[in-house]
C-alpha cells in the first residue's frame, strides 16, 4: 500500500479581464477496492461563486464550477491525498489472475454481459483498407488458438518497445491509422490505437484518463513516459477477471503506479477540464499545466 500526494495545476492567461462560463473538473480519482481518496481540496482562483459535483453517465465524479466575475488569470488546483493498493497481476503468466482466465481467442462474451459490453465493442474511427484490423490479427496465433490475456500483453508491449513516445500538448488525438503508420504518438493516441485494435477483435475496450506514479531513481525503479500532466491508458473486459489495465505508452499490464480518475467509452468523455469565456480571440494568452505526483516518503526534488 503506498498513500499518494497528487497535484494538479492548470493555469489559463488572458491578455485583459474576461467573463467565464460555466467549467467541469474531472480531477477527483475514480474510488474504488484498489484506490481511497483519503482527502482533496480545490483551489480555484478567482473565487468561483458556485461549485458541485455530479457523477457522470460512466460515474466518473464531475466537478461543475461556476463564476460571477471576470478575470485575467483563472487557475484550478487540485491536492489529493490517495491510499493506492494496485492489485497482484503477473503480466506474463495467465495463472496469475485466476484458474478460469485462460480465454482463448477467438472467444464470445456472455448472453448476460454482452448488452452492457456492446457500446464499447463498437469501433469509433474509420479503418481504411482495414489497417489497425490487420495489425491487431496480427498477435493471434495461426496455429492455434491463442490466450487473450497473452495477446493483450504482446500488443501492449509491443506498442511500447516499436513505437515512439512524444508529448503532445494541442487538444485532440490522432487517428489510429496515423499512429499506426506513424509509429509514435502521445499516450492518448496509443491508448486510441489499442481501443480499436481490440475492438476490432470483438473485445470491450475503454478509455482510462488519471495519473502516472513514477518513483525516484533508485536501483531498478522503472522509468516512465507521461508524468507532469495526466497520462491516458486502456482498460478490456476479461469474463474471468473483469476490467484489465493495459498502458501501451509503458508497456504496464494491470493497475501498477496508474492512479484513474476517469473511465469512459469515448476519449472526448474524459477531458479534465473544459469551460467557456467571453472576450475577443486575441485575448487568450495561453494555457500552463503541472502534475506533481509522489509517494509520502519520496524526497522533495532538488532545486537546482
Amino acid at each position: 500500500m503506498a498513500i499518494l500526494q497528487i497535484r494538479h495545476l492548470t493555469t489559463y492567461r488572458y491578455k485583459k479581464p474576461v467573463r467565464f462560463g460555466e467549467h467541469r473538473l474531472m480531477v477527483r480519482p475514480k474510488e474504488s477496492y484498489d484506490q481511497r481518496v483519503l482527502s482533496m481540496h480545490l483551489n480555484i482562483s478567482p473565487e468561483p461563486v458556485e461549485v458541485r459535483n455530479v457523477h457522470d453517465v460512466f460515474g466518473n465524479c464531475v466537478g461543475i464550477v461556476n463564476f460571477d466575475r471576470p478575470a485575467d488569470t483563472l487557475s484550478f488546483e487540485s491536492l489529493v491525498l490517495l491510499e493506492h493498493n494496485p492489485a497482484t497481476l503477473a503480466a506474463d503468466a495467465e495463472e496469475a489472475i485466476g484458474p478460469t482466465s485462460s480465454a482463448t481467442f477467438p472467444f464470445s462474451y456472455s448472453a448476460e454481459d454482452m448488452p452492457d459490453l456492446a457500446r464499447s465493442i463498437e469501433r469509433n474511427h474509420r479503418d481504411p483498407g482495414g489497417l489497425v484490423a490487420a495489425w491487431a490479427r496480427g498477435f493471434v496465433r495461426w496455429n492455434g488458438p491463442t490466450p487473450v490475456l497473452e495477446l493483450l500483453t504482446a500488443m501492449t508491449r509491443t506498442i511500447h518497445a516499436e513505437f515512439t513516445y512524444s508529448r503532445r500538448m494541442e487538444a485532440g488525438a490522432q487517428s489510429p491509422t496515423e499512429t499506426l503508420r506513424a509509429r509514435s504518438g502521445a499516450c492518448r493516441d496509443f491508448a486510441i490505437l489499442m481501443i480499436e485494435a481490440t475492438r476490432s477483435l470483438g473485445l470491450a475496450a475503454r478509455f482510462v484518463s488519471g495519473y502516472i506514479y513514477t518513483p525516484p531513481r533508485q536501483g531498478d525503479a522503472p522509468t516512465y513516459n507521461g508524468g507532469g500532466h495526466t497520462h491516458a491508458w486502456v482498460q478490456v473486459y476479461l469474463p474471468s477477471c473483469g476490467w484489465v489495465e493495459f498502458d501501451p505508452t509503458n508497456g504496464i499490464v494491470g493497475n501498477r503506479d496508474l492512479i484513474r480518475v476517469a473511465v469512459v467509452r469515448d476519449p472526448r468523455q474524459a477531458i479534465p477540464l473544459s469551460g467557456t469565456w467571453d472576450g475577443e480571440q486575441y485575448d487568450y494568452v495561453g494555457m500552463d499545466v503541472e502534475v506533481d505526483l509522489r509517494a509520502q516518503l519520496d524526497p522533495m526534488p532538488k532545486v537546482a
